[in-house]
């Protein structure tokens, strides 16, 4: 088949790949001790949360009757 040769307006794109930077970035710097702690601290107060979430919601969730029993109103009385 036919293929379209379309002019492609961004020609940098396709030039993208020949073009290579002198520049380096910097070195990444080493989390201390401190940052790493104060990382860990975060992320098990996070993880407490949710554990607390759950564990404090789930009897909120529950109906309060046996599953036994089915649910009866006022109007199926017969009143």
């Amino acid at each position: 088949m036919f293929r379209r040769r379309e002019a492609v307006p961004f020609a940098f794109v396709a030039e993208a790949d020949s073009f290579r930077s002198n520049v380096t970035p910097p070195p990444r710097q080493r989390i201390s001790r401190s940052e790493l702690m104060s990382r860990t601290l975060i992320g098990l107060v996070v993880a407490a949360g949710f554990a607390g979430s759950l564990l404090f919601g789930l009897p909120a969730l529950e109906s309060g009757q046996p599953s036994g029993q089915a649910q009866q109103s006022e109007a199926s009385q017969g009143r």
